[in-house]
This record gives C-alpha cells, sequence and structure tokens, in this order.
C-alpha cells in the first residue's frame, strides 16, 4: 500500500490556500512540503500537526491506495 496526498492537494483547493500558506499555519518546513509532493513518507506527527492546523480529519489529508500486484493470481 502507498500513501496518497491527494485529500490534503484537495483539501488546501477548496480553502483557496496554497503549499506555502499550508507551511505557515501548520510550521512546517519547505523539504516536508516537498516530500508530500513526491509522494514520500512523513510522520504521524506532522500529519497531526496538518490535521490540527486545518481542523481536519486524517481522511482530508491523505488516504490509502492499494498496489496492484502483476503475480496475485485468484486460484479457482
Amino acid at each position: 500500500m502507498n500513501i496518497s496526498y491527494q485529500p490534503l492537494w484537495r483539501t488546501l483547493k477548496e480553502r483557496n490556500m496554497r503549499k506555502e500558506d499550508l507551511r505557515l499555519a501548520a510550521g512546517l518546513t519547505t523539504n516536508m512540503i516537498a516530500n508530500m509532493g513526491k509522494g514520500e513518507h512523513i510522520s504521524m506527527k506532522t500529519l497531526l500537526r496538518i490535521c490540527g492546523a486545518l481542523e481536519c480529519d486524517i481522511s482530508d489529508v491523505i488516504e490509502l491506495e492499494r498496489e496492484e500486484s502483476s503475480n496475485f493470481q485468484i486460484q479457482k
């Protein structure tokens, strides 16, 4: 499974916020924002700071994406 930050980008867009606005509101570094932009993992502590700053639920920030496995086969 992978973590997707698409809900966060949608949340920011709905609120007419930029990534820089989020960075300042949540006290994030530019590296944290860049890592999320690349789909890399960030700490749970950082996710909680984002949720606190945006006053939202974690489902408004991240979602899990299942990996499609080409090796997976269902036995009949």
